[in-house]
C-alpha cells in the first residue's frame, strides 16, 4: 500500500501536485521542488511529454524520485507507443516500485513542438486501463501468461467544465468500469461546475481530486478561457487578478479559495502550480488544510 491509497481508505483529504520532467537531463530544479513539498503532498504526477512537448520520460523520474523516498504518479499515454511498448513500460514501472499510473490517452503531437511526429493511439485512456488489469490478471493483452503479475493503482482523469457532461459522465462510468480506482481533474474555478459534475461523478464511488492551475496573472487566466478545453475562469476572479498589487498573495487568496471548495465536495485536490510550487504550503495553510 502506499500513502495516496492508504489516505483514500481512511478518507482523509489528500493533495497531490504536478511536476514536469526536464525538456534535457538535469533534474536538480525537479529534486529541489519534489524535497521542498515531500512533506506537505501525498504524491506528485509526473507528465508524459505535456501538451506533447518533448521530454524525459516520467517513467525515469519515478525511479529516481521513489529513491529519494517520493512518492509518485506516473501518467502514461498512449499516444507515442503502440500496445506491446505500453504494456513493456506498465510491467517496467511496477519492478521499478512504481504504485500508481495515471492512464491518458495524450495530446495529439499536432499541438506540440515536433507537429510531424507519428501518433500510434493503439490504446486510449480506457484501453490503457484495461491493460493495468488485465496484466495485473497474470495476462497480457494477447493472452499470453506472465511470469509474475504487476500491482498498479491505476487513475484517470476527467473535465467536470466539459461541454457534454453527460459524454463526460459516461466516459468516467467506462473507465471505473476497465479498473480506474482513482480521478484527477481538469482545473475548475467555481463550485457550480464542481457540484454540478459531483452530483453525478460521486455515485462511482472512487475517489475524486479536483484540479486547480495556480493563476499567476488576469492574462494568464484569459489564456486558459481561450485556450483550454472546458476551463473557464470568472470574470470575477479575472478581474480580482487584474486588479492585485500583489500578484502572488491574491494568486494565493483564490487557489486557497478554490481548495476550499474542493475539500466540501471532493476527495482531494490536485495542484498544478506551473513553477509556482513554492506558493503550495501557503495555498493549503491559508485553505486550512492539515
Amino acid at each position: 500500500m502506499s500513502k495516496l491509497s492508504d489516505e483514500f481508505t481512511s478518507g482523509k483529504f489528500s493533495v497531490t501536485c504536478e511536476l514536469n520532467p526536464p525538456k534535457g537531463v538535469n533534474l536538480d530544479p525537479l529534486y529541489q521542488k519534489a524535497e521542498s513539498l515531500k512533506g506537505v503532498v501525498s504524491a506528485f504526477n509526473l507528465t508524459d511529454s505535456a501538451g506533447s512537448s518533448m521530454a524525459m520520460a516520467p517513467i525515469a523520474v519515478a525511479s529516481l524520485l521513489s529513491d529519494r523516498g517520493v512518492e509518485t504518479i506516473l501518467q502514461i499515454t498512449g499516444r507515442d507507443r503502440n500496445k506491446m511498448a505500453l504494456q513493456s513500460e506498465l510491467l517496467a514501472a511496477s519492478a521499478l516500485g512504481v504504485t500508481h499510473v495515471l492512464c491518458m490517452s495524450g495530446d495529439p503531437p499536432g499541438v506540440g513542438d515536433h507537429p510531424d511526429a507519428t501518433a500510434v493511439g493503439d490504446l486510449d485512456a480506457i484501453g490503457l486501463l484495461g491493460a493495468v488489469n488485465t496484466l495485473g490478471s497474470g495476462k497480457d493483452l494477447a493472452g499470453n501468461d506472465l511470469k509474475g503479475s504487476p500491482s498498479l493503482f491505476a487513475g484517470a482523469v476527467a473535465n467536470p467544465g466539459a461541454s457534454d457532461l453527460k459524454r463526460e459522465i459516461k466516459r468516467m462510468e467506462a473507465k471505473v468500469k476497465a479498473g480506474a480506482v482513482f480521478f484527477q481533474t481538469q482545473a475548475f474555478y467555481d463550485p457550480q461546475t464542481l457540484e454540478n459534475f459531483m452530483k453525478e461523478a460521486g455515485s462511482f464511488g472512487v475517489p475524486i481530486l479536483a484540479g486547480l492551475i495556480v493563476l499567476k496573472s488576469s492574462k494568464m487566466a484569459g489564456y486558459l478561457n481561450d485556450n483550454l478545453p472546458g476551463v473557464t475562469v470568472p470574470d470575477e476572479i479575472v478581474k480580482e487578478m487584474d486588479n492585485a498589487e500583489d500578484k502572488k498573495a491574491k494568486s494565493v487568496e483564490v487557489s486557497a479559495r478554490i481548495v476550499r471548495w474542493a475539500r466540501d465536495m471532493c476527495d482531494g485536490v490536485h495542484i498544478m502550480a506551473m513553477g509556482w510550487e513554492s506558493q503550495v504550503p501557503e495555498i493549503l495553510q491559508v485553505a486550512e488544510i492539515d
